[in-house]
């Protein structure tokens, strides 16, 4: 018994975190009207301009950009038609969790995730290697913090 309900903990888990995710995804786009290609380019630059980065560090943050938002996207297609959060809510539609259409959904997620992640960590690596010590650790800085806000200092 004890087997069963961590199973179904860490599944839950997990679960709740491509949940979150696919909600994130789908959360970000919303001040920018569903352009993907605005939302990249203002990114690029605001990034660009705290890092400092030169015309080959742009473009490689581009790449890392358009191969982030190729990710989100099939993300947000995995798992048939209609939008992440229907697809989860209906999980729960019943008397009872739809427990091999959840499998399912996480299966179609993580097939996503693993074909999609050697491109995006191939980019990330890409961009990151070629910036200088003082940008890589404004970089880590920013990581430190939680994602949150660039400094105003540096």
């Amino acid at each position: 018994m004890k087997h069963w309900i961590k199973r179904t903990l860490f599944g839950f888990a997990g679960l709740a975190v491509v949940a979150g995710s696919i909600a994130g995804c789908a959360g970000h786009r919303h001040g920018w009207g569903g352009d993907s290609a605005e939302f990249r380019a203002k990114m690029v630059e605001r990034v660009g301009s705290k890092l400092e980065l030169d015309a080959a560090q742009k473009q490689k943050l581009t790449v890392l950009a358009e191969k982030l938002q190729a990710q989100r996207q099939a993300m947000r297609g995995a798992g048939g038609s209609g939008d992440p959060r229907s697809q989860f809510k209906a999980l729960f539609a019943g008397n009872t969790l739809d427990q091999a259409g959840a499998a399912r959904l996480i299966e179609e997620k993580t097939a996503v995730v693993r074909t999609g992640s050697p491109e995006v960590i191939a980019a990330a690596a890409d961009f990151f290697d070629h910036l200088n010590p003082a940008q890589q650790q404004k970089v880590r800085d920013f990581m430190e913090r939680g994602g949150r806000r660039w400094s105003r200092h540096g």
